[in-house]
């Protein structure tokens, strides 16, 4: 039997919904008028991506027949295929194409194959400009732990039953971006590499904004995490944090060093709800969250900006090792399909099917090789996809064509 439990992550209002989103004091989050057709581009990437997108792509269809949706799906190259094929990680083609599209759903990029290109030939590079090129600055990575798979968790289950914690990463600023970068020799002739921690107050005021907006939609609860005690770049982003206490007085807000945070998240996960964060601490804690719940195989992740599409996939990496075998988790990259559907078009209902789908097919006791445990059922990626779409025509109404 299904169960009628939400994935409290996605269980937020939308924030691209019907109807316009505006974050006090600051322009609007774009939001699409509902329609029913729309445009996506589809970027498989390299390793699993191919994988779980073909899942995920089924998935949309599916229920996009049911809901009365229609798509009309752009399949374009990132990272390493994009290297392979064109000698760029993101050719224009296909900047210009997403930039046109109402949304964008990626697998993974990387591999051994690319790991010693230099840096402007890497598939992260791809990414990289890719997040940029879109305007996405916000990064939404939820780390809930699903009923079925807390066992799977390697924490204890007392300390990992009931996580529900969403980061929020600043995603097209600091050290990722900052300048200078580069290599150099210092005043003793020895070689350097170095970078630049380096935020605008604007960029730091429109992701604390989009933070509060977050948690105030969940339980009312931010930590803003920094390492203000040594870093001029911390002190200026939690000032900047600080002052938006007055404009949401219904957010308790606390703050965090980064080092504790990193040790409070494995020791009490529970105590936090909306962790808000610099891109570099938010792509670091975002990964070790995830692995509370069990796998990194199942969570997704939404990147938004103030305008245009929004970039979803899973937080997975490529998994070179397992491409090609069959093995890959799709769950990810379903929800990620969920989260394009729900903030990306602002389509709860087929968002909502979706969701339900994952509960029902984890209820049947389908896993792959990662969340396999004694007594469920081994399947491999495309078999687990079979299963998610019998979930969703499950919940086809009686009569419903």
């Amino acid at each position: 039997m299904a169960t009628s439990l939400q994935f409290q992550f996605l269980n937020l209002k939308p924030l691209h919904s019907p109807s316009t989103f505006t974050i006090p004091n600051s322009t609007s989050i774009k939001c699409f008028a509902t329609k029913r057709s729309y445009t996506i581009t589809l970027l498989p990437g390299d390793g699993i991506g191919p994988e779980v997108i073909s899942v995920a792509k089924d998935v949309l269809l599916l229920t996009g027949s049911i809901e009365g949706i229609k798509y009309e799906f752009q399949e374009k190259l990132l990272g390493g295929a994009a290297l392979d094929a064109t000698g760029v990680p993101l050719p224009e083609d296909t900047l210009s194409v997403a930039k046109q599209s109402d949304a964008v759903l990626l697998g993974a990029i990387g591999g051994y194959k690319w790991d010693k290109n230099e840096k402007h030939l890497k598939p992260e590079t791809g990414l990289l400009q890719l997040r940029a090129g879109l305007e996405v600055f916000a990064n939404l990575r939820p780390a809930t732990v699903f009923p079925q798979l807390v066992d799977a968790s390697t924490l204890r289950r007392e300390i990992a039953e009931g996580v529900d914690l969403m980061v929020v990463r600043e995603l097209t600023g600091g050290i990722y971006f900052g300048k200078p970068r580069g290599f150099g020799t210092n005043e003793n002739g020895e070689e350097t590499g170095y970078n630049t921690e380096i935020y605008a107050a604007h960029e730091i005021d429109r992701i604390a904004r989009f933070a509060f907006e977050v948690a105030r939609k969940r339980r009312g609860k931010l930590c803003s995490v920094d390492k203000a005690n040594v870093l001029e770049a911390s002190m200026f982003w939690r000032k900047r944090v600080l002052a938006f206490t007055q404009e949401y007085p219904d957010v308790e807000l606390s703050h965090m060093y980064v080092d504790n945070a990193a040790m409070q998240l494995i020791r009490n996960p529970k105590q936090f709800d909306t962790i808000v964060t610099n891109n570099i601490f938010g792509d670091i804690l975002s990964d070790e969250a995830s692995m509370i719940t069990g796998s990194i195989g199942m969570l997704p992740s939404a990147s938004l900006g103030d305008s245009g599409p929004g970039l979803f996939e899973p937080i997975h990496g490529s998994a070179p090792d397992i491409a090609g075998q069959d093995k890959a988790n799709p769950f990810a990259t379903v929800l990620s399909a969920a989260m394009l559907l729900r903030y990306g078009l602002g389509e709860d209902k087929a968002a909502e099917r979706i969701e339900k789908a994952v509960m029902e097919t984890l209820n049947r006791g389908f896993r792959t090789a990662d969340i396999y445990s004694s007594g469920t059922k081994l399947v491999g990626c495309k078999q687990l996809g079979e299963e998610i779409l019998k979930s969703v025509e499950s919940h086809v109404p009686a009569g419903a064509v």
